[in-house]
């Protein structure tokens, strides 16, 4: 692995800003939440962040992640209809009076997951990408596996009540920041009503669970819960002058409470915090050379933004790039990961970001290779 240091003066990166609930007044009537800034992942704060809990309808997140991963690759597609089965138009609780037999578009569905948190419509989705209800399940906990999940275990796809069936602040937080990388799902989590069966003597009309999304600015989502057993749980994502933040609440006593003490959550954020955008994927890291390529060498740019988390207030000072590359093979794809980009502040690492390549690099045939080593003789890049 290729390892290039590389020096700048840029703004100081905060570290640490992790405040336990002790030392905040946030959050008071949670059972557990968290907070946290999504492009960093940095926690602002969190309350019980692990403790094993009944996630109720915050549990369809996974499930949206799922079908929004189903439509990127193919599987489904967003003008395709889906035939509800019986199972389906039978699940109780949120729904959108799904009946059995009927035909609804994958968007409308999705609709009525994100908008009104619709049972029935999730399970009619969830039956279309895997067959079966039980291996949605399955793909759900396999998912949670590829993220990292360590006090989570799905037993269904929409969150009513069920044995064995959990999650934690912290891991909803990490499904949350997952699922907002997909930004047309904030397309759907953003609309406060809306209707379905138009034209119809089924019309319906969907109001969001997440009365946030109308009364809090810059509010768009993302997913609200409750039974019984669970209480009132809620997972809000606002963005605010290039910052996104994601605030987890579970078992609240009552949505009055569980609203006031998200956008307090909120509050605190904004007030407290920004992001600062130290590279994009446009930013050049440097050409390196590329064995057998169709080109000799390539640019090495972040593959997404290279954010970090400062408090409001705090003074500058200086921080290194270190990449670290793989071994350049070609061929090599736009958006392959062939390295890392370590971001540190006196020695001690802030961030890591994944490097790709600005251009695709085809391997290169016999002739473009001898052609090349012929070039490099004579320009005496290579010594005979």
């Amino acid at each position: 692995m290729k390892k290039i240091l590389i020096a700048l003066i840029l703004s100081t990166l905060f570290i640490s800003p992790n405040v336990k609930a002790a030392e905040l007044k946030l959050a008071e009537n949670a059972k557990a939440a968290i907070l946290i800034e999504a492009s960093t992942g940095k926690v602002l704060f969190e309350k019980n962040a692990d403790e094993k809990l009944v996630p109720a309808s915050m549990t369809k997140m996974m499930s949206m992640l799922l079908i929004m991963e189903s439509i990127e690759s193919g599987v489904l597609k967003w003008d395709q209809k889906i035939t509800v089965s019986e199972n389906a138009s039978s699940m109780g609780g949120s729904q959108i009076l799904l009946e059995t037999g009927e035909k609804m578009t994958v968007q409308d569905l999705f609709k009525g997951v994100s908008i009104a948190s619709g049972n029935d419509a999730v399970v009619a989705l969830a039956e279309a990408i895997a067959g079966s209800e039980a291996g949605f399940v399955d793909m759900m906990n396999k998912r949670a596996k590829e993220l990292g999940l360590k006090n989570t275990n799905f037993k269904t796809p929409h969150g009513l009540d069920a044995a064995n069936h959990y999650s934690s602040a912290r891991d909803m937080s990490t499904i949350a920041k997952e699922l907002v990388k997909h930004e047309k799902v904030l397309e759907f989590t953003s609309v406060y009503e809306d209707y379905l069966r138009e034209n119809t003597d089924r019309k319906i009309w969907l109001v969001n669970t997440n009365k946030l999304v109308r009364f809090y600015d810059g509010v768009d989502g993302l997913k609200t819960g409750y039974t019984k057993d669970a209480g009132y749980c809620l997972t809000a994502t606002a963005k605010k002058d290039g910052m996104r933040i994601i605030a987890v609440v579970m078992g609240e006593p009552d949505s009055k409470t569980r609203n006031k003490e998200v956008s307090e959550m909120l509050d605190y954020s904004f007030a407290q915090y920004k992001v600062e955008n130290l590279l994009n994927n446009k930013s050049s890291l440097g050409k390196y050379e590329i064995d057998k390529g169709s080109q000799k060498y390539v640019t090495i740019v972040p593959k997404g933004d290279a954010t970090v988390l400062r408090k409001k207030g705090e003074k500058t000072g200086n921080a290194t790039y270190e990449v670290k590359l793989n071994d350049l093979k070609a061929p090599i794809k736009k958006g392959d990961t062939v390295g890392k980009l370590k971001i540190k502040e006196n020695g001690k690492l802030v961030r890591t970001v994944d490097l790709t390549t600005k251009q695709d690099v085809k391997k290169a045939n016999i002739g473009e290779l001898y052609l090349r080593y012929m070039k490099d003789i004579f320009t005496g890049d290579i010594s005979v």
